[in-house]
């Protein structure tokens, strides 16, 4: 199992304004190679207040773009998911994973998403261990984790996140704005995640920033 954290964000690490304008904070270079990324994974995996307030596809669309679509996963613990979303709408073109605490939605079966269920963690969220270990019982080993700021917290916290593949634009939003990466309860700075970076590459006006965990 490999997982890799993008992030898109200020260079004060903000990846939307206090009122949620994200579209577009890095350029089209940084975009595109996020696109390529994707079609190096098994699955693109984000949080549903990422899926409700985008209603994104999470597919990879390059010119030309004629190989295989990582599948796409939400973590939704009560399947808010709606059936009518762009994800359950071209779920029996592209796989589409749910992965929640409760029973499958019946409605979100019949439009053909795969809903997981998973035990629950403290705070209700479907528990992240479990949650990785039911992607790679569906044969989802390598996960690109593209959202929201909970999800990367999370992710984080447990110690899941092997490497980053971080875009910052070169604008400042703000403490008013959104951040990237949620709580992690990190107390001590010897307890906080450590990353090495292994390379930089300008693409537009954006620096693209890679990094491998420290183990």
């Amino acid at each position: 199992m490999t997982i890799t954290l993008k992030l898109a964000t200020s260079l004060d690490a903000r990846i939307a304004t206090a009122s949620g304008e994200s579209r577009w904070i890095t350029g089209a270079a940084s975009r595109e190679q996020v696109h390529r990324l994707r079609a190096a994974h098994d699955a693109v995996v984000v949080g549903i207040e990422t899926a409700l307030a985008d209603d994104p596809e999470l597919t990879v669309r390059l010119p030309g773009y004629t190989g295989r679509q990582p599948a796409r996963v939400v973590l939704d613990s009560r399947q808010r998911l709606s059936p009518a979303c762009k994800l359950a709408a071209t779920a029996r073109e592209t796989p589409t994973y749910v992965v929640t605490t409760a029973e499958p939605d019946a409605a979100l079966t019949q439009a053909g998403v795969h809903v997981l269920s998973v035990a629950a963690d403290g705070e209700g969220r479907p528990d992240l261990m479990g949650v990785v270990q039911a992607l790679a019982n569906a044969g989802l080993a390598n996960l690109f984790l593209e959202g929201g700021g909970q999800v990367a917290g999370s992710f984080l916290r447990h110690g899941l996140v092997d490497a980053i593949e971080w875009f910052r634009a070169p604008i400042v939003i703000g403490g008013e704005g959104r951040p990237a990466i949620g709580a992690l309860a990190v107390a001590a700075l010897a307890g906080a995640p450590h990353f090495r970076r292994v390379e930089v590459t300008q693409l537009g006006d954006d620096l693209w920033e890679r990094y491998a965990r420290v183990a």
